[in-house]
């Protein structure tokens, strides 16, 4: 695997909420998305996810509040806590979640892994 350019790949997404794999490492795989508007309510029952905005501003709803994150800022929501990732204005994200997590917290619901 070569290196990443999280620009270049940045710039050939052109849906929100399609997030794209970028790299695998250790069980893990690495997703670059687009953020806008609202994603759906949802909780990753065995795992923590993670957000780290590249640009852009990112909210993430919790039960008990919101998270605001800007360019170079990430969160952790614990396993298990249901949250709401969304964008006014838009944003990209990395994302990296173990292998075959699906990004809804539900297999039926959840959108395909496509690498980019």
């Amino acid at each position: 695997m070569g290196k990443v350019d999280l620009a270049s790949a940045l710039e050939r997404i052109d849906a929100p909420w399609s997030p794209r794999i970028v790299a695998r490492y250790n069980g893990n795989t690495v997703f670059l998305a687009k953020a806008l508007g609202e994603f759906v309510w949802h909780a990753h029952p065995d795992t923590d996810d993670l957000f780290l905005v590249v640009d852009g501003t990112l909210t993430i709803d919790l039960p008990d509040g919101a998270v605001e994150l800007g360019p170079g800022e990430l969160y952790v929501v614990p396993a298990g806590v249901e949250h709401r990732p969304r964008s006014e204005h838009g944003a990209s994200i990395l994302l990296i979640e173990p292998e075959g997590t699906p990004n809804t917290g539900d297999p039926a619901t959840a959108a395909p892994e496509v690498e980019l």
